[in-house]
């Protein structure tokens, strides 16, 4: 079962070695010193900055991480997307990595993914989508997506979270169930 908690400070020490495995570091591109995670992370573990890492875990074990975010909370994420697709403010966005290298492909990835997106229509109820942009580059990324249910919305250039992925992006949607996001955004929420 997969289940997740928030991230707090004592979990850093995970983070930094998730953050250093080669197949998370290639699409991560992210500093791994104790002061850069605290730096990037501490923030939210905190309650200092509006978006949630959680911590997923598989039967208790941590798997992976997954971060998730309302647009209207980072404006100028949302401005460059908006240049591809629609998004509204409340739509969010989720980012996310198998961090133990012995869990990858074995379809833990579209598992956590969608036991998220299920939570995210409880725990914002005025989400109207979520929204997940991927480097064409990372198929591993986008299948899981795909398995998950997530459907292509868009494609177009955004500016890469590693110089590995290059700027070309697919944009993953799904729509909270019964409504279309664009139904919802057109009713004014």
């Amino acid at each position: 079962m997969i289940t997740w908690r928030r991230v707090t400070e004592d979990d850093f020490p995970l983070l930094r070695r998730w953050l250093a495995q080669p197949h998370v570091a290639r699409w991560w591109n992210h500093e791994t010193s104790a002061e850069a995670v605290a730096r990037d992370f501490g923030p939210v573990a905190r309650g200092e900055e509006p978006s949630e890492d959680l911590l997923a875990l598989l039967d208790g074990r941590p798997l992976g991480l997954v971060q998730r975010s309302r647009f209207a909370d980072y404006p100028d994420y949302r401005a460059e997307l908006a240049a591809v697709t629609e998004v509204t403010g409340e739509t969010m966005t989720l980012d996310y990595l198998i961090g133990e290298p012995e869990q990858v492909g074995r379809g833990h990835g579209p598992r956590m993914i969608r036991a998220v997106v299920r939570a995210t229509w409880r725990d914002h109820p005025y989400a109207p989508d979520i929204l997940i942009p991927v480097p064409v580059a990372n198929r591993a990324s986008w299948r899981a997506l795909e398995k998950a249910g997530l459907r292509r919305a868009a494609e177009g250039e955004l500016e890469p979270d590693s110089p590995a992925a290059g700027r070309a992006h697919y944009v993953y949607r799904v729509a909270r169930p019964g409504e279309t996001g664009k139904a919802r955004s057109a009713a004014g929420r």
